[in-house]
């Protein structure tokens, strides 16, 4: 069947205003910060989907769009999770990760302790559906998954930053317990936590700096 093709709906901004527009959203993204003290204050469960809509917009390959996102606000729900996950961060760092991993993270102070995830109020399981099921429950073949997943999740933490939280990408490793207590399908690997919502009063986070630009980027 050939493709079939619509107009594109656009109309180029003028160069003064696709600067201001991009220099708008650099000065926006630049203050992002991955937080890990939060309020218990309540977020709107329409600034979630709105924000879980962007992410499902992000280009994929083949247009397959293999990913699923859980949003979690129940609190027993966060308080398994949180358990699940201490439980293997505890693993993690009393053997399972090498010595120069334990350094690497040392200046950020973390721990197997995740407080966050149960006073954040909401957490979002990102998922990776490593193949599709076709209406027979035939296996489709998945195509740049792991870019594909990728892309929609900096698009959601994107809008996320946007609509002014906090956001914070917690793995846990392993993490397959999260397939499990969220009822996800054998043929959809979880790929990270975001913990999103408020900065608790007087958080605090690690004094960093980012590489020059010289280090990440060049015009050829």
């Amino acid at each position: 069947m050939p493709a079939r093709y619509q107009p594109l709906n656009y109309t180029p901004p003028e160069p003064e205003e696709m600067l201001r527009r991009v220099r708008s959203f650099y000065e926006q993204m630049r203050t992002r910060r991955s937080v890990r003290e939060f309020s218990d204050h309540p977020v709107p469960r329409e600034v979630v989907e709105l924000a879980l809509r962007t992410a499902a917009s992000a280009p994929s390959g083949a247009n397959q769009q293999p990913w699923f996102f859980a949003a979690v606000s129940d609190p027993a729900t966060k308080r398994k999770i949180r358990q699940a996950a201490e439980e293997e961060e505890r693993r993690f760092y009393s053997g399972r990760a090498p010595g120069e991993w334990l350094a690497v993270l040392d200046h950020l102070g973390t721990g197997p302790e995740k407080p966050f995830l149960e006073t954040a109020p909401w957490l979002i399981a990102v998922f990776a559906q490593a193949y599709g099921l076709d209406e027979n429950g035939k296996r489709t073949k998945h195509y740049y998954v792991q870019e594909s997943v990728g892309i929609a999740t900096g698009f959601l933490i994107a809008a996320l930053h946007s609509a002014g939280l906090a956001t914070l990408t917690h793995t846990p490793s392993p993490m397959n317990f999260l397939r499990e207590l969220l009822g996800r399908p054998a043929n959809e690997r979880p790929v990270m936590l975001v913990v999103t919502g408020y900065p608790a009063e007087g958080a605090q986070v690690p004094v960093i700096a980012k590489k020059a630009f010289d280090q990440v980027a060049r015009f050829v």
